[in-house]
């Protein structure tokens, strides 16, 4: 059975789709790859509100037979080496009973179609390095670990938490 696949641009001041976005980002943070622990509900309250206030947010969610699904966060950064803007890709998720639909990579796509309607020079994300599927998701989009010289080796993600 064909199902609907509708990619929608988060509107963060639409009602419905912000809490969308709400759901399907603290059904990510709950599962083993976002990190097992729901988000706090006071931030998640604040959430799409914070991202309408930052004018490099952008969201994209995928409905299937109009239920959410899936959803990417992004962020525009500035590549100085280029001197044009890039996309963060810093959330992609897919709801376990739509996986299989392709829904990252249409997303994905979106995103791209977006950067590149922006001028932008590249997308970056992280990834877990035990997260396989994603790795092989990302890669057959022409993702691949950025590294500027083999003998310097790939750059890593770190973090400090304030």
């Amino acid at each position: 059975m064909t199902k609907n696949i509708q990619l929608k641009r988060v509107d963060y001041t639409q009602e419905q789709e912000a809490a969308d976005l709400k759901a399907l980002l603290n059904d990510y943070a709950k599962d083993p790859m976002g990190g097992g622990e729901a988000i706090d509900p006071a931030t998640l309250d604040t959430l799409p509100g914070k991202l309408a206030q930052l004018p490099n947010a952008f969201s994209v969610i995928a409905y299937v037979d109009g239920k959410p699904a899936g959803l990417v966060n992004c962020f525009y950064g500035f590549s100085t080496f280029a001197a044009k803007p890039l996309v963060n890709i810093h959330d992609v998720t897919v709801r376990p009973e739509f996986r299989g639909l392709g829904l990252s990579k249409k997303m994905l796509g979106e995103v791209e179609a977006i950067a590149q309607e922006n001028g932008c020079c590249k997308l970056t994300l992280e990834v877990l390095s035990n997260n396989t599927v994603a790795m092989r998701a990302y890669q057959s989009l022409g993702f691949a670990g950025y590294e500027l010289d083999p003998e310097a080796g790939q750059a890593v993600f770190w973090q400090k938490k304030l």
